[in-house]
Formats: C-alpha cells, sequence, structure tokens
C-alpha cells in the first residue's frame, strides 16, 4: 500500500515557504497532517488558556492548506490545536477555521473536531484505584489536591478516535491534545499501511523539515509509504535528508535509544534501517509496533503557583561578577529582611546569570569567568502587585549594594530597558503530569461535528 502525507510544517503558525508546499501538493499527497502543539515551554499556554502563536500567523499557515485541500479533495487533520489542544484552544482554533470557510466558500468540508478534556471526576476516580501513576522520577503521586486545584486537564489521544473521525468521512480534523505521531498514523492505518512504519513516519514528520539539514521546523517535508518502508522526501532546494540526520530525529525528545511509547502503543525502532536514496531523501525499514494490553494516555494539568515580575540587567565588572553569586545571596537577605513581616517561603526570588551558570545551572562543566553577564532577577509572588513590589526592593538593592573590592559607586547594573521592571502575570506549573489507565482509547475523546449541515452534533 502506497500513501504521501505532506508535512507544512512543525508547529502550525510557525510559517513555511509556499513554493515548498506547492512542490509537496504536485506529488498528489493522501492528507495533509500537521501538528500545532507541544509542553516545551512548559505549562503556561494550558493554564492562561493561550495559543502558542498569533492568530495572524496561523491563519496565514491554514488559508493554504484548507483552500488547497479542497481543490485536491483530501483530508486535512491537525494535532494538539492552538497548542495545549484543550477546548479554550480548539474553539479559537475552529474560530479561525470558520473564518477561512465563510471567505473561500469551504462550508462542503464536512469538520469534525475530537476533544481532548478529561473531566477531573474521572480522574478523582482514577486516583482512588490506584490507576494513576508519575510520568518520569522528578513527577510526585497525583493527589486530589493536585487535581482540584488544576486548572483543567486535557489527555493525548492516540490514533483511535482520529481513525474514527476518518471513517466517518470527515475532511477536516480538529483534535484537541493529542500524541504528535498520532494523526499521521491514524490517516495511514486507514489506508492500510503498517501501524510501525506509520507511527515511525509520523515521528520524523511532526516536526517538519527538523529532519533535514539544514534542519528548520518551518518548511515543509513528505512522507511516502510503500509497503514495507517508507521514505522522507524534502521539498525545499535548500535541504537534503542523511540516514544521520533522520535517525537522529528518531530519538528526538526520547528517554530511550529504540523504545518509544505512546497512547496505547510501544513502537520498538530496534531493527531500524535507515538508507540514503542518493536524492535527498532516505528510506526507512523495519519498524515495529505493539499495542501494550494496558491502554494509557497522558495526563495535562497546569496549576496556577503564582504571579511573576522580572527585571534584566547587565554587569561589566569583574569583581563583582567574581562575587556574583555572594552578592546575590546577600541582596536576596536583605530584602527578606526588609519584608520579615511576610513569610519567606510564601515568594520566590531568582536569579539567572547568562555567561555564568544562566543554561545549565550546577551542571555547568566552564568555569572561566566572562567579562559580562546578564541578570535575570525573578521573583514569584501570591499577587501581582507583591511581585513587583519585591522586585522593585530586590533591584535597587542590588543596584547599590556595597560588595568587598567595589571601586564605584555610580551603580553595579546596567539596564537595557526602562523602566526596567516587568509585570508578567500569572505563573503556572505541571500538577498533572501522569499516566492513567483507560479500557481504550476512544471512551474520553468524543468527537463533534462542526458547522455546517452537521449542526454540531456530538457523536
Amino acid at each position: 500500500m502506497s500513501l504521501k502525507l505532506l508535512s507544512p510544517c512543525g508547529i502550525l503558525g510557525y510559517g513555511f515557504p509556499i513554493e515548498s508546499f506547492m512542490r509537496g501538493m504536485e506529488y498528489k499527497p493522501d492528507a495533509i497532517v500537521v501538528d500545532a502543539g507541544s509542553t516545551d515551554a512548559g505549562p503556561h499556554k494550558l493554564g492562561s488558556g493561550v495559543a502558542i502563536v498569533s492568530r495572524d500567523a496561523y491563519k496565514k499557515d491554514l488559508l493554504p492548506i484548507l483552500t488547497e485541500s479542497a481543490k485536491a479533495n483530501i483530508p486535512v487533520i491537525i494535532g494538539s490545536a492552538g497548542g495545549a489542544g484543550a477546548r479554550v484552544h480548539v474553539e479559537w482554533s475552529l474560530s479561525v477555521i470558520q473564518e477561512i470557510v465563510a471567505e473561500h466558500n469551504l462550508s462542503h468540508r464536512k469538520t469534525a473536531v475530537i476533544w481532548a478534556d478529561i473531566p477531573k471526576n474521572a480522574i478523582h476516580n482514577a486516583v482512588d484505584a490506584n490507576d494513576i501513576t508519575p510520568l518520569g522520577y522528578s513527577v510526585p503521586t497525583l493527589t486530589h489536591e493536585d487535581v482540584d486545584e488544576c486548572t483543567g486537564a486535557v489527555a493525548q489521544m492516540g490514533d483511535e478516535p482520529i481513525l474514527r473521525a476518518i471513517e466517518m468521512g470527515a475532511d477536516v480534523i480538529v483534535c484537541g491534545r493529542a500524541y504528535d505521531p498520532a494523526p499521521f498514523a491514524a490517516i495511514a492505518i486507514h489506508n492500510g499501511c503498517d501501524a510501525g512504519l506509520a507511527y515511525h513516519m509520523g515521528k520524523i514528520l511532526e516536526c517538519a523539515a527538523l529532519c533535514a539539514e539544514p534542519g528548520t521546523t518551518k518548511d515543509c517535508m513528505l512522507g511516502i509509504i510503500d509497503g514495507d518502508h517508507f521514505d522522507i522526501v524534502p521539498l525545499s532546494a535548500q535541504r537534503i535528508c542523511t540516514k544521520t540526520s533522520v535517525a537522529a530525529h528518531t530519538f528526538y525528545e526520547k528517554d530511550h535509544p529504540y523504545l518509544l511509547h505512546g497512547p496505547g502503543i510501544m513502537l520498538d525502532l530496534s531493527q531500524c534501517q535507515f538508507s540514503e536514496n542518493g536524492d535527498g531523501s532516505v528510506r526507512v525499514t523495519g519498524s515495529k509496533l505493539t499495542r501494550p494490553e494496558q491502554y494509557t494516555i497522558k495526563l495535562e494539568g497546569a496549576t496556577k503557583v503564582g504571579y511573576r515580575s522580572f527585571v534584566i540587567a547587565g554587569v561589566r565588572d569583574p569583581i563583582l561578577i567574581s562575587r556574583l553569586d555572594e552578592v546575590e545571596q546577600a541582596v536576596k537577605a536583605q530584602v527578606q529582611k526588609y519584608f520579615a513581616h511576610l513569610d519567606e517561603n510564601s515568594y520566590h526570588i531568582n536569579f539567572m546569570n547568562y555567561g555564568q551558570n544562566g543554561v545549565m545551572g550546577d551542571l555547568e562543566p566552564v568555569t572561566e569567568l566572562a567579562h559580562e553577564v546578564g541578570v535575570v532577577f525573578e521573583v514569584i509572588a501570591p499577587e501581582q502587585k507583591l511581585a513587583n513590589d519585591i522586585l522593585s526592593n530586590l533591584r535597587s538593592t542590588f543596584l547599590h549594594y556595597g560588595y568587598t573590592g567595589r571601586k564605584s559607586t555610580a551603580g553595579n547594573l546596567a539596564f537595557p530597558f526602562a523602566p526596567s521592571d516587568v509585570p508578567f502575570g500569572p505563573v503556572y506549573r505541571f500538577s498533572l503530569y501522569h499516566l492513567m489507565n483507560v479500557p481504550n482509547g476512544l471512551d474520553y475523546f468524543p468527537i463533534e461535528w462542526v458547522g455546517g449541515a452537521n449542526n454540531g452534533n456530538t457523536l
């Protein structure tokens, strides 16, 4: 069975060259599939209900996808719509889609949405039944309090609900939170392709041209499954795929070299072979998939922990740079003394020293001192005003702190912006980052028709 899938970009709204996209359409793909979400940026998008990209960027990418797919009469599948895939993100995505539909007379295209929001009572029941386990050693055991405090919960869907929507005849499928390769795998499985090849190809295509050289998420890629192999084909003359670039992306963001777990699946890539076709494309064979007896879905939920304010400043004095950690702790102690009426555990002061362990922290192997350091002062407090007040005091204390060896009293910090203090707003943490045992991959992902003659019926 041969199948061609066009992946426009790594995340919907990142942008792609229209020339690459149209070159992909010349291959007459069987579907256009695009991932639209990620947890890479942390819990803020899920917690605050905002998108990863701007509405204009989202619409700019969707316009050729929706219009050209309609001309070719092929389906479009969008995974993790709006960034985090919760109801607010999906509804935001649907508003953009419906605007394009109205502007370009595409109402004949049947649109289905697959919701990924998980009711809290279902999670509470799973906690009581010991059906939830932390995802990773650093994730704590889930409590009922965690569930109650989170702003809402989503789960990553696998291929099953997407496959059902395809079978129902949907032309455009808008998925809530989805396992990144699942939308690609679902359409391939629907067309009779091997599930192992389908998921492995989806794993590579979900970031589009990031598997090419030079790699980017802002260009298109084509995947072709044919029998016992699949090919990854770049669509820009500026890029090629090598067996190293494709193999490397296979293991992107994975903790095991060849076993990849997803909702209801385990992908075994221990026998994979990567070979270059000689035209800039790469062929992959040997991908195997098994479906564990116990189906699990990954839960994601965000809880607001406070409000952030921050300052960015530069340090150029070599004496201060040599004692930066010491000075920061002394300044922090002075601020805590000034706010002695507050519980020290009710707010947090953090310093990030870029040029001196700002990225890797204690893991940084380079010990030589930089000639200048960028310092980010961060305060997190229960209310924005309190965060602002503490930050103001922190900044002024540091600016004039008299450290040992100081030769000038004009000020210790250089500020690139005025005003220097930035009130950021709410801060979130992942309170749900767990696996939940479920009977199957369908029960928690209802499908609903959107607009037109379908009248929003839930299926």
